[in-house]
Parts: structure tokens; C-alpha cells; sequence
């Protein structure tokens, strides 16, 4: 699954920064690659409003 970032994290509480810094994302427009499973889900769940997630099928 890759998710990337595009909004700004201005504004955001400190559990969602931490988890944008779990997540591997720093900055606007960074690309990460993560494992799909339930964790990750949770956290993406979290910070929802500032990413955007891209599936591949398989």
C-alpha cells in the first residue's frame, strides 16, 4: 500500500504528528511504501484527512 502525504500537518495534535512520524512521512508530497495490516490501518485511520492511499491489486 502507498500512501502520500498532502496536506500540511499545521494544526494537527501531537498523537498525529507522531503518527505521520510513524508512518515514514515528513513532508508534503512524500511517498511511503508500508505492510497492509491492521496497525497500519489504524494509524492511517488517525491521520486520515492528510493522506491519500493507493491499493494495488493483486
Amino acid at each position: 500500500m502507498t500512501i502520500t502525504q498532502y496536506k500540511s500537518k499545521n494544526g494537527s495534535d501531537q498523537r498525529q504528528l507522531d503518527t505521520l512520524r510513524s508512518l515514514g512521512l515528513h513532508r508534503i508530497g512524500e511517498v511511503v511504501e508500508v505492510e497492509d495490516n491492521p496497525q497500519t490501518r489504524g494509524m492511517i485511520h488517525r491521520v486520515r484527512h492528510l493522506v491519500r492511499i493507493v491499493e494495488e491489486q493483486s
